[in-house]
């Protein structure tokens, strides 16, 4: 799963597997994964399920709150927003 889950959001993101490891390895990432976790109670299978939060997390798009908050760029998609920053702040 791990390998299907890094290439899913590189290929959606555009962004390298160390900033991907950063987000997956901070709270945003494991909401992300709630939001995986949850698609395969409602019954999609692994693969099914990381492409459903991946594509819920890229609707989503950063707002003033949170673009104040963290410093992401509002209007950036969510998903994008939150792997540049934690690969940002890790670095």
């Amino acid at each position: 799963g791990w390998p299907l889950l890094m290439t899913a959001i590189a290929d959606a993101t555009g962004e390298d597997f160390d900033h991907i490891r950063a987000f997956l390895d901070s709270r945003h990432g494991r909401h992300f994964a709630d939001d995986v976790h949850n698609a395969i109670y409602d019954g999609h299978g692994l693969p099914q399920a990381i492409i459903a939060a991946t594509q819920k997390w890229m609707g989503w798009t950063i707002g003033r709150q949170t673009s104040k908050e963290y410093g992401i760029p509002r209007g950036l998609p969510y998903l994008t927003g939150f792997v540049i920053h934690c690969g940002l702040v890790e670095d």
